[in-house]
């Protein structure tokens, strides 16, 4: 992809390339002062023109090269092309993420009076740049693109962010990191079985005996059943701050948090995701939910714990209305409840559906 300088050069007019020649006569004629402006009018003049000229013949260098990829190397071609783009947009996300801190600091706006695509774009950047530092640190070298190609090529769900993906590769992945999620979501439901024996409060230990035998009977739960137990997640044994750790390592993979850490981070990390959910749930409600585009609700459902790829947009709808009517009543101090929420009101959603 590389291009000559000489073959750019070779095809510049020839009189650009003599104009101080050119200027050299037109001194002459003139007095020194006004031969002086002349020169370097002309040859500022020059110089934007040979930069134009420049710019020009690389633009049309590089639409060459990736019409002869697009002919001779049509898969590779999409990757470059995939690759292009993605990079494009991540430095788009990246300006806009500088105009959300600028405005933060200069008007003394916190996290949680952001607006909801505000909110949002800080969490999701922050998440997509830590996994992409690995690779762009990798193409910094000279040529070390074609490796980045590579394993774009071969490895594109563990090591390329969204950005990179193709929107067919987007409901692939999407699909595949929900299946490792909901391979937790039975020792999830088993713990919370294990604790309806720690609950001293009868009228509890009823509700959350019936909620966790109707989840894993296959039947989807309503918000007033999840309600019923919210008691039991703001303090022992279910509360973030109470909870066992085995339960809190089960947690973790719903978040595509890793569960192979000391207890007490795995809790502060937890705790920190919560709230952060819980934030986005209130300004999501601030803004309504119908003002959400179909891809921005698919993604809302997709964070909150469910596969919406699998599901038509009407259904998502509904399934996030139930999400916020659920959470829009939490406490801080019950956000364990709006982790558990993700396996209680997603584990049997199809279910539920297709009993309809």
């Amino acid at each position: 992809m590389a291009l000559s300088c000489a073959g750019v050069f070779s095809h510049l007019p020839l009189v650009r390339l003599c104009g101080l020649r050119t200027n050299g006569i037109t001194a002459g004629l003139y007095p020194l002062c006004i031969s002086s402006q002349a020169r370097h009018y002309s040859s500022s003049k020059v110089r934007r023109g040979i930069g134009r000229h420049i710019a020009s013949r690389l633009q049309w260098a590089n639409n060459k090269y990736e019409n002869f990829l697009k002919r001779r190397f049509p898969r590779f071609y999409q990757l470059y092309h995939t690759f292009v783009e993605g990079v494009k947009l991540l430095m788009q996300d990246a300006s806009e993420v500088r105009r959300i801190k600028v405005m933060m600091h200069s008007d003394g706006v916190r996290l949680d009076q952001l607006p909801y695509r505000d909110m949002e774009k800080l969490r999701q950047f922050r998440r997509d740049i830590i996994k992409a530092i690995p690779l762009m640190m990798i193409s910094i070298p000279p040529f070390a693109n074609y490796l980045v190609f590579v394993l774009m090529y071969f490895f594109p769900r563990q090591l390329l962010i969204p950005h990179f993906w193709t929107p067919r590769q987007t409901v692939e992945y999407r699909g595949v990191y929900h299946t490792h999620r909901a391979q937790h979501h039975l020792a999830v439901l088993k713990g919370l079985e294990y604790t309806v024996g720690k609950v001293k409060d009868g009228r509890l230990q009823s509700h959350l005996k019936h909620l966790c035998t109707k989840v894993q009977s296959g039947a989807h739960p309503g918000v007033s059943e999840i309600h019923a137990v919210r008691g039991l997640f703001s303090g022992p044994p279910l509360g973030l701050r109470r909870m066992g750790v085995t339960q809190m390592r089960h947690i973790c993979p719903l978040l595509f948090l890793t569960p192979h850490l000391p207890g007490f981070l795995i809790g502060s990390r937890l705790r920190s995701h919560a709230l952060e959910l819980l934030m986005l749930d209130h300004a999501l409600l601030r803004l309504g939910p119908e003002q959400l585009s179909d891809s921005e609700i698919r993604q809302a459902c997709y964070v909150r714990g469910l596969n919406s790829d699998s599901h038509d947009i009407k259904k998502c709808r509904e399934w996030l209305s139930q999400w916020l009517r659920m959470s829009s009543s939490l406490k801080e101090s019950e956000v364990s409840l709006l982790l558990h929420s993700m396996v209680l009101l997603s584990a049997n959603y199809s279910n539920s559906q297709n009993r309809r």
